[in-house]
């Protein structure tokens, strides 16, 4: 008998998260080591977009399933903490959203484990939490790729990324302690999209 989709573990969706977690240490290479802006923007948009691909793959061809809905955020917030790490060396202000960050997966990691374990549901990402990840991506690849970017621009661009991250926090802990709240029932609005 075949595994229902839920329960695979290779999948299409699944190997483009492993390949995103390999590309962190390259990134981390080229920023640090070869001090190469523009690689280092290029394979960032390259992770960015096999994020945009496992999840269009997912949904298209029903490959969703419970690992990818653990992996793929692990393979982005990795990306993104890392990342933010480097540009705090130009940036200093980078250490707004990467606290933000922080605070946001623990909350998140925390109180899903929860719902989990008392509903038996791994909810996937919502629009907020999407809408967040594009931000961060676009800002963090306009800070590695534009050395001399005016200091005004780059707060306000921090600024509306810790706006979208705190409004997806909060939207996120409202969703999570509703389900623990109401383990019985349905949750409104749940996502079955591959996690982003």
């Amino acid at each position: 008998m075949n595994q229902e989709p839920q329960n695979k573990i290779l999948t299409i969706p699944n190997m483009l998260s492993a390949l995103r977690l390999c590309m962190i240490p390259f990134l981390v290479w080229l920023y640090y080591v070869k001090q190469d802006y523009l690689w280092t923007g290029g394979l960032l948009i390259l992770s960015g977009l096999t994020d945009v691909v496992d999840g269009f793959i997912a949904r298209r061809f029903h490959m969703i399933s419970n690992l990818g809905k653990v992996l793929d955020p692990i393979a982005d917030k990795l990306t993104q903490g890392v990342m933010l790490f480097c540009l705090i060396t130009r940036f200093p202000f980078m250490m707004a959203p990467l606290v933000l960050l922080i605070l946001k997966e623990i909350f998140a990691g925390i109180t899903g484990f929860l719902v989990i374990r008392n509903t038996g549901q791994v909810f996937g990402a919502n629009w907020h939490g999407k809408a967040a990840t594009v931000l961060l991506f676009a800002m963090m690849i306009l800070h590695v790729v534009w050395n001399d970017i005016p200091t005004v621009l780059s707060n306000i661009l921090i600024a509306v990324c810790l706006a979208m991250m705190f409004v997806s926090l909060v939207l996120y802990g409202i969703r999570n302690i509703w389900a623990l709240k109401n383990t019985n029932k349905i949750l409104p609005g749940k996502e079955k999209n591959h996690a982003e």
